[in-house]
């Protein structure tokens, strides 16, 4: 005998469909990934750091005045950020995206939370530029809570710009497109808020993949990784670093950064 189904079976056997052509749409539009590599969206500042460039050692306090921070993404989940404030550090960075397919669950509790306690806050964007276009990311992250205001507390936004977790290094751009991609992205972040975005990179990636271009160096701020003693050769361009990420072995979050200067000069930047 046949059947004819209709009614609400039939409604969520279209609807079922309709979510598995949604998902194979979006799988599609991304890069293939191999078995072992980890998810999208789970990439985060300096993940390839240790890998490519090794740890050297932690750099012992000293010399000009630098001020502590640290930057945090899914990985840290709800930060105890009055735990940090006690312990000295005074500016951080959450991310906020990644590419224009991911936003950070807990993006909300460590942006709003580190203000809260006083810190001076920034949102950085992890960049894939195998999977979308620098304008159509730098939208994403702005419309996802990469933006800027005057409040004296709010840094610019940073675009991180490092090893590809997913697949080559470069995501299969030449040093010539990968230049092209980032200036895209910087063009569209400062026309979206009327600031130079910050780069946060490392010398041998820089170098690797856009063949140390030092276009950048008069415009947007330089944020280092380096685990080690001191900064090293820094990319083409910059005299001196903004920022420096120097360990990813922190306490109470792995990685922290120091300011080069003292928090007058951290509250200068975020006041453009």
């Amino acid at each position: 005998m046949l059947v004819h189904r209709s009614g609400p079976a039939r409604g969520r056997r279209f609807a079922l469909t309709g979510i598995l052509l949604a998902a194979l749409s979006l799988a599609s539009a991304l890069p293939a990934q191999a078995a072992d590599t980890p998810p999208r969206g789970s990439a985060h500042m300096g993940m390839g750091v240790v890998e490519h460039d090794g740890s050297h050692g932690t750099p012992v306090p000293g010399g000009a005045t630098q001020t502590e921070g640290v930057d945090v993404s899914s990985h840290q989940g709800n930060v105890a950020w009055s735990t940090l404030w006690g312990s000295g550090v005074k500016w951080a960075y959450a991310k906020a995206t990644e590419g224009t397919y991911y936003t950070n669950p807990y993006f909300a509790q460590q942006y709003n939370g580190s203000y809260n306690v006083g810190m001076i806050r920034g949102a950085y964007h992890f960049a894939t530029p195998d999977s979308t276009s620098g304008a159509a990311q730098a939208n994403y992250f702005v419309d996802h809570g990469g933006g800027w205001s005057r409040d004296g507390r709010t840094l610019p936004g940073a675009l991180d710009i490092e090893w590809n977790p997913y697949g080559a290094a470069c995501y299969g751009k030449t040093q010539s497109q990968m230049v092209s991609w980032i200036r895209d992205f910087l063009t569209t972040y400062k026309a979206r808020t009327g600031r130079d975005a910050v780069i946060y990179t490392a010398t041998s990636w820089w170098t690797q993949c856009t063949g140390d271009y030092s276009g950048f160096a008069a415009n947007n701020p330089l944020w280092i990784a380096r685990y080690a003693a001191s900064v090293g050769t820094l990319p083409a361009g910059w005299g001196v670093y903004t920022m420096w990420q120097y360990t990813s072995s922190g306490p109470t979050v792995g990685d922290h950064n120091r300011f080069n200067g003292a928090l007058d000069r951290v509250q200068a930047l975020a006041n453009g």
